[in-house]
């Protein structure tokens, strides 16, 4: 399907590996100038020159901790041309309330949850001037599945959540459009190392990590690259009439909650 993207400015947060680079991936496939943001330059180069090597766009990048809000300024001034705004920067560690103290409860939800806001607070602004624009938020599951063993993250995904659909039910008014991606787990590199841990306390072997992704939905984690897909699908003009909604990609594990 013909997206209609060619030419778009695009610019992906936490761009340098899994869903965010899946994301730079097809949007510079779709013909999107891509702006890749992330902490770490030598993997956002490495995006970079997989990405310039492939499409006929331009692709540049911005080494940048998203936590701070000065980071955010400095990157809305360089980027003010910006019609599509992937927010993905982010990973909120797993733990109990007693597990997960304040400090660290803070820096987490300063980069995922804040970072969140500040950034589209600040691209908002910008793509209201022209009436023209469109923000994915990729949240994730826990966020409507909530769980005391992911506390944190489940209380800033939902948090998220509400913000997304908040926002994006008067953004029409504006010409914008703001909607939310929820992921299930992912086969990313974050996602291996969790289950490497845990087959390592539960099974002493951490070679037995893929044993839990028996469970999950057709016996795997979602690849990065079907979220992708959903992100650029949304941020198209095929979709146009798409705003404050959330989509979940979990294979159905959201509905599969039970009663007892």
């Amino acid at each position: 399907m013909e997206l209609g993207l060619r030419g778009r400015k695009a610019l992906v947060t936490g761009a340098s590996k899994g869903i965010g680079r899946a994301c730079a991936e097809a949007l510079a496939a779709e013909g999107c100038d891509v702006v890749l943001v992330a902490r770490t330059a030598a993997d956002l180069a490495a995006v970079q020159a997989a990405i310039t090597a492939q499409h006929n766009v331009s692709a540049r990048y911005y080494p940048l901790d998203l936590a701070e809000s000065g980071a955010v300024d400095r990157l809305a001034e360089l980027c003010a041309d910006t019609e599509i705004l992937i927010n993905n920067a982010g990973a909120i560690p797993g733990g109990t309330l007693d597990q997960i103290d304040e400090a660290r409860w803070r820096q987490a939800w300063d980069l995922k949850v804040f970072g969140y806001i500040n950034m589209t607070r600040r691209f908002y602004a910008l793509m209201r001037e022209r009436r023209r624009g469109v923000i994915i938020n990729i949240i994730g599951a826990a966020g409507e599945n909530p769980d005391s063993d992911y506390i944190a993250g489940s209380t800033g995904n939902a948090s998220l959540m509400a913000f997304t659909r908040a926002l994006g039910g008067t953004a029409p008014r504006d010409g914008l459009r703001v909607v939310g991606i929820n992921p299930g787990p992912v086969m990313t590199d974050r996602l291996v190392t969790l289950m490497r841990r845990r087959a390592e306390a539960r099974f002493g072997d951490a070679e037995r990590w893929t044993e839990f992704l028996k469970p999950l939905a057709f016996g795997r984690a979602a690849k990065p690259e079907e979220i992708a897909a959903m992100a650029v699908f949304l941020a198209s003009d095929h979709s146009a009439y798409t705003s404050g909604t959330i989509i979940t990609i979990d294979g159905g594990g959201s509905s599969r909650r039970s009663a007892l």
